[in-house]
């Protein structure tokens, strides 16, 4: 890895811990450690006082640690809190890191790393290795005591590492996995209750696997994705004849996909105009190689491709194909990085269709291209799909591409149909255009269109969120800081916030009751979603005309369904928002039959041919068309034989007299005949 790449995930790394802080060193118990009865006591004491447990639920913790038990455990088997807001609360105590228990279920440690620590040290002191880094010297642990120093300095001297990292574990957690590794118990975790939310989880797995270890994320990605072929097949860890590095299929489940969505995502935090590009761009190809008919490990394979294209090219270029074709600095700049994505990912085996679409994607149909100089279909399909997606998301969503300005979706076409034959696969962009702008016409059809403002200083928390509400049709805008989101919300570009209580230097109740001050904000749908807990915030906040108060981690599907609920009842109705586009994006009978299985109401205005019309739609039925001085059916008739013009849905339509009484589908039937018959 050169030493930019490495600076970069370095990086990244750094971007992920954000403000938890990084390990000390290790140094005598004291009375306010976990580990010592006291602390206990001081901790359980501070957890109420921030109100993460309640008076009741200290009680019961204390008489249980009193009686042997953990704090941890005790307060765990209560349910007085979950282990990932647990553990994160204790590593921050203890201003170290943690690994949760889903974490270290899957971890898969090398023999080396694991005869650094005795069986017998490790049953012992609690201790689990989890990493050696032999040229820094550097022995990682896990641990449930991170300041048990004689236990550190014990390790340290046995393992002869130069230093000794401990991190934060379940106690239960670090002694299923000294059970597994050590004892080959293959099925110690199984008994350890696993609650957390599954999608927290997923970011959790993502957030441990840079605290653990110093390598690139999408490195210890690869090594995810053989931990899960082992937890499937069942196989002990200590033997690794059971890892298939040919098979793709731990490399394509929905869980991998997602993780490496989630992943790349953060890693684009930072790109202004390109944020989410990657995840856009693999989108773009499940979606054309779903029309295709591919198989879904072959669509799996070329969404990999997507997300990945460009790892390592985050540079003052964006290095599409058609920006490489028409730019001689964008063609010296790909000719240098076109394979750094499949270096940085050598340790991952990837699919080989995979591998050809990241290393071929800028080659073109005319031969000019590079690596190879492949011309037509010589060029390997994920290759020519990539360089299309890729072309496609910059000129819709990148604002800094050569137009200077984002396109529509049909624009966007344009320009691709302009490099058919040339740079493009002339099938595959007629294809993708009849794809997309039909998909995206119909999504902005049936969608809500809301804005909502995601307040958040901590990007992790807010990655999962961000793209579910997207899937769901929201617009989603990001805020950091409560002077950013001021400026956002006075500007009237926000219908609903999704906010932190913990903003820096700023709270969030406070910047909700300045919100409320203010004319623009007195009504404004406002949902908390934070990590604190406190009665006294929840009753202040819906003081405040809070909609709903939450806490983390929360699944994000609730929070969009919430959202949608707040919105509609907000409005006083669940209609759509004003849509327009072209007929040569959607036919009029492929709108109509979208709108009345969505049951939507609204006008339908047509104007073509120097004329305009209405069609009156009322959950989903067709009441009234006007087209000309025709009225009725016979006006909708009349529409249907355009194939030229221009669109536009008016939710807000007013009551109309039912003329039609005939269904969608039986009109579009007639319609159909009589189009048959008049082209006879």
């Amino acid at each position: 890895m050169t030493f930019r790449e490495q600076t970069f995930y370095n990086a990244f790394a750094w971007f992920s811990a954000g403000r938890r802080g990084l390990p000390r060193a290790p140094r005598a118990a004291t009375p306010n450690d976990t580990m010592h009865p006291t602390g206990n006591i001081r901790l359980l004491d501070k957890m109420v006082e921030e109100g993460l447990i309640s008076a009741e639920q200290r009680e019961t913790a204390l008489s249980s640690t009193q009686l042997g038990e953990r704090m941890e455990e005790a307060l765990l088997e209560i349910g007085a809190v979950e282990e990932p807001q647990l553990l994160k609360y204790l590593a921050a105590h203890h201003r170290t890191r943690f690994v949760a228990t889903e974490k270290l279920a899957r971890a898969d440690i090398d023999r080396a790393t694991l005869e650094k620590v005795p069986q017998k040290l490790a049953d012992q002191h609690t201790v689990f290795p989890v990493m050696y880094d032999a040229q820094a010297g550097v022995l990682s642990v896990v641990t449930p005591d991170p300041d048990n120093v004689a236990a550190l300095q014990e390790v340290q001297l046995v393992s002869g590492a130069k230093q000794v990292r401990a991190f934060l574990g379940r106690p239960k957690g670090v002694r299923a996995a000294v059970a597994k590794a050590y004892h080959g118990d293959i099925h110690a975790f199984a008994t350890i209750d696993r609650t957390a939310h599954e999608q927290f989880a997923t970011m959790l797995n993502i957030y441990e696997r840079n605290l653990v270890s110093e390598e690139s994320m999408v490195t210890a990605l690869a090594s995810e994705a053989v931990a899960k072929e082992r937890v499937i097949s069942g196989g002990d860890l200590e033997h690794p004849g059971l890892r298939s590095a040919e098979s793709a299929e731990g490399l394509t489940s929905e869980a991998y996909l997602e993780t490496l969505n989630v992943l790349v995502s953060l890693l684009e935090n930072n790109r202004t105009d390109l944020r989410g590009h990657s995840a856009h761009v693999a989108r773009l190809m499940k979606k054309i190689a779903e029309r295709l008919g591919l198989s879904p490990v072959h669509r799996a394979t070329l969404m990999i491709a997507g997300h990945i294209h460009d790892l390592g090219k985050m540079g003052a270029y964006h290095l599409t194909a058609l920006n490489v074709a028409d730019y001689d600095g964008h063609r010296a700049s790909a000719q240098k990085a076109f394979n750094v994505p499949l270096r940085l990912l050598e340790a991952v085996k990837l699919p080989q269709e995979t591998l050809n679409g990241v290393r071929s994607m800028y080659e073109r149909c005319d031969g000019q291209g590079f690596p190879d100089g492949q011309r037509g279909k010589e060029i390997p399909l994920g290759a020519r799909l990539l360089a299309i997606a890729d072309t496609y998301a910059d000129l819709t969503q990148n604002p800094r591409n050569p137009f200077r300005k984002t396109l529509r979706p049909v624009a966007a076409c344009d320009v691709l149909a302009n490099h058919k034959g040339k740079v493009f696969d002339p099938n595959l962009v007629d294809l993708f255009r009849h794809t997309v702008t039909g998909e995206d016409l119909k999504a902005r059809l049936l969608a809500q269109r809301y804005r909502v403002l995601v307040l958040d200083p901590d990007p992790e928390e807010t990655t999962i969120l961000e793209l579910r509400l997207i899937e769901q049709g929201f617009e989603v805008r990001q805020a950091r800081a409560a002077e950013h989101a001021l400026k956002m919300l006075a500007a009237g570009e926000v219908e609903l916030v999704v906010s932190e209580l913990d903003l820096g230097q700023q709270d969030g109740l406070k910047l909700l009751a300045e919100v409320r001050r203010n004319p623009w904000g007195e009504s404004m749908p406002w949902i908390v979603l934070t990590g604190r807990s406190s009665r006294e915030d929840a009753q202040r906040a819906f003081e405040l005309g809070a909609a709903d108060f939450m806490n983390k981690p929360v699944s994000p599907d609730l929070l969009v369904a919430k959202a949608k609920q707040i919105l509609e009842r907000q409005v006083g109705r669940a209609g759509t928002r004003g849509v327009s586009g072209s007929l040569q994006e959607m036919s009029l009978p492929d709108i109509v039959q979208v709108l009345w299985h969505g049951r939507k109401s609204g006008s339908l205005k047509i104007r073509a041919k120097g004329e305009s019309g209405e069609i009156h739609f009322v959950e989903g039925n067709i009441h009234n068309a006007l087209w000309g001085t025709l009225r009725g059916e016979e006006a909708f008739y009349a529409m249907l034989t355009l194939t030229d013009g221009e669109f536009a849905l008016d939710p807000t339509l007013a009551e109309t007299q039912q003329v039609i009484n005939s269904n969608p589908e039986a009109l579009l039937l007639e319609g159909m005949r009589r189009l048959d018959e008049a082209g006879r």
